[in-house]
């Protein structure tokens, strides 16, 4: 197996933050509650993200979206991801109380969701630079680091990485994420490696890549054919978070079992029982999607109305399972 090891896989710093290395966790919805963030540190990443953040939300106290915002001093970096189109709320909620634990803000510029988009938040920001700009400007009064997640272009007709990346620098941005696929291919499709290799070479900020990694493989030709200074694992590092190690070579002899069960722990300590089982059945279901004859289980897994129910089938699913 491939890995980052040596010369790739390093320390990455980010405005006067020290990142342990430059193999970072995206922000998704759903599932990068503070449980799995600290999973991913634990296997090595460098940096992990809040889910989604809707700055609007938060305005108005929503109790889900400041579910969103649990962490503890034992968090090794704390990044919250912020959405919003509104260049004052924006820099309000940067500057708020409900912030205050959070080490970096990393600005959603990149969600396609079409009623994201259709409100002018997320991708639709790469559409009004001066806008993006002062929301960049607006979240630095903060103090904290500011970062940046958004795509390669809105269409596959019009790509401009490298310019957006030149907006995000010159407004202070610390650091971008770009993902590979435009805001018209969603999650499908070959990333466009050559638009975040232009980006690199275009700006001084630390570019990490993003989109299309499902592999140790896939990690180490994204960062190959990009130059970039660190990469972004999404969907797969649900489905393997043994990834992080095998980048890093962080050693873990935990088995997906061992993990899986030191994340029900972990999840009952900062959220009630119905986030605790939707969430540990979301993840259970991804880390299955690969094992020999688990299918059967599925449907128990989702029908389990208790913990006590749910630690038997995960037990059952992963039984003996070795890393």
């Amino acid at each position: 197996m491939q890995s980052m090891q040596g010369n790739s896989a390093r320390p990455l710093r980010v405005g006067g933050l020290a990142l342990s290395s430059n193999v970072l966790m995206a922000p998704l919805a759903g599932y990068t509650c503070y449980p799995f963030r600290m999973l991913a540190y634990e296997l090595g990443a460098g940096l992990c993200f809040t889910e989604m953040c809707s700055a609007n939300a938060l305005k108005y106290e929503d109790r889900a979206t400041n579910r969103l915002l649990v962490t503890t001093a034992d968090e090794p970096v704390r990044a919250v991801q912020l959405l919003g189109g509104n260049p004052a709320v924006m820099e309000r909620m940067a500057e708020s109380a409900f912030l205050q634990d959070f080490d970096i803000i990393d600005i959603n510029m990149g969600c396609s969701v079409p009623n994201v988009f259709k409100s002018g938040e997320g991708s639709a920001l790469m559409q009004d630079q001066k806008r993006a700009a002062a929301i960049i400007r607006g979240c630095k009064r903060s103090g904290k680091v500011v970062t940046v997640k958004c795509r390669v272009g809105i269409r596959e007709d019009a790509l401009f990485a490298a310019e957006f990346a030149r907006v995000c620098e010159d407004a202070g941005a610390d650091m971008i994420t770009i993902h590979g696929r435009t805001r018209s291919m969603m999650y499908d499709g070959e990333p466009h490696m050559e638009e975040i290799a232009h980006a690199k070479a275009a700006v001084s900020i630390p570019v990490i890549a993003n989109g299309g990694i499902f592999s140790a493989e896939d990690a180490v030709r994204m960062l190959a054919c990009t130059g970039a200074d660190g990469i972004m694992v999404a969907r797969y590092g649900l489905e393997n978070p043994f990834i992080f190690s095998e980048l890093t070579g962080k050693v873990c002899a935990k088995t997906p079992l061992q993990i899986l069960m030191q994340q029900l722990e972990l999840t009952t300590q900062h959220y009630d029982e119905t986030f605790t089982l939707g969430y540990m059945k979301k993840l259970s279901s991804y880390m299955m999607k690969k094992r020999k004859g688990t299918k059967r289980y599925k449907e128990r897994l989702y029908r389990s109305g208790s913990l006590a129910e749910l630690r038997e089938v995960i037990a059952l699913i992963f039984a003996d399972s070795p890393v």
